[in-house]
């Protein structure tokens, strides 16, 4: 009878309370809700993003008339390599190309220097007026470049450097955002590494260049993408310093497809893949290096 009367009073107690399982199950619902909305927004951003992307390529295969028909289609009817054939004809696509990697190369090489150097000077040196060249520089950085640009151009114009790659580079040697965006990753390295240094006898020129620029990687080809792209891409700054079709870059090219009346989808189409190529090679190689340089200089 006793014992009839422990398993009566043990046998409620081990089956878990309706309240109990409402309470867990309701917040793994809630969980897979936020779960699945969260994806299904990060789908429909992709394809947002790519489907331009897919258009452009696939656009580049088509022929004319399937390109201009109504109502318009995502596949090609038919394939064709002609625009990529075109376009090496109908402009010096090659010296356009030459003229773009030397602009943007340059731009970035040069810029990263300055940079850096500057970044280190605000970021590790202790000088008079510190403070006050930094809100210079970010003063700079909240200009627009359109205001500057007529003041450059006549500068440039009275140096007689027009037409020339020097006015492409010279004015673009630094950056504002660059200065800003490596001076926040120099403040995040450990002063020890610099004290260690210094107590065994290195300057300052030796720490920036064998201890900083080393620990500073990741940023800097952060960096080198933003600046390898902007001016890659830039169309407004070399169509005002260069009218000779020599020293004109990839985004001049392109803009000669587009008429008053009539714009020519194909050509476009194929000579803006060609040109988006190195770019997305560069960001391929330096993809892993480019998300720690953004993690890690406080900008999110």
């Amino acid at each position: 009878m006793s014992a009839t009367a422990g398993a009566l009073s043990r046998g409620p107690a081990a089956a878990p309370p309706a309240a109990t399982r409402r309470t867990t199950g309701a917040p793994r619902r809630r969980n897979w809700t936020v779960t699945t909305l969260c994806v299904a927004t990060a789908v429909a951003i992709c394809v947002v993003m790519v489907l331009p992307l897919v258009w452009m390529v696939l656009t580049s295969f088509k022929p004319e008339a399937d390109i201009v028909r109504f109502p318009p289609r995502l596949w090609p009817t038919s394939w064709t390599i002609q625009h990529y054939i075109d376009v090496w004809r109908r402009i010096p696509f090659a010296r356009l190309y030459i003229n773009t990697i030397v602009f943007a190369g340059s731009v970035t090489v040069i810029s990263l220097t300055l940079d850096s150097l500057t970044a280190y000077a605000l970021a590790r040196l202790d000088f008079r007026g510190r403070d006050v060249v930094f809100v210079a520089i970010l003063v700079m950085l909240m200009l627009p470049f359109q205001v500057t640009l007529i003041p450059l151009y006549e500068l440039l114009s009275d140096l007689g450097w027009t037409n020339t790659f020097r006015g492409l580079v010279v004015p673009r040697a630094t950056n504002a955002f660059g200065i800003f965006f490596l001076r926040q990753f120099f403040l995040s390295l450990p002063r020890d590494l610099e004290e260690a240094a210094r107590i065994d006898g290195a300057g300052e020129f030796r720490i920036y260049a064998q201890i900083m620029l080393p620990l500073a990687a990741p940023a800097l080809l952060t960096l080198a993408l933003f600046h390898f792209m902007y001016n890659w891409n830039d169309l407004l700054w070399p169509l005002i310093i260069n009218q000779s079709s020599d020293r004109q870059t990839l985004p001049a090219g392109l803009a000669t497809f587009v008429g008053q009346h009539v714009v020519e989808y194909g050509l476009l189409m194929a000579a803006s893949v060609l040109s988006l190529l190195p770019i997305v090679l560069f960001f391929l190689l330096i993809q892993r290096r480019f998300v720690e340089g953004i993690a890690t200089t406080g900008i999110k």
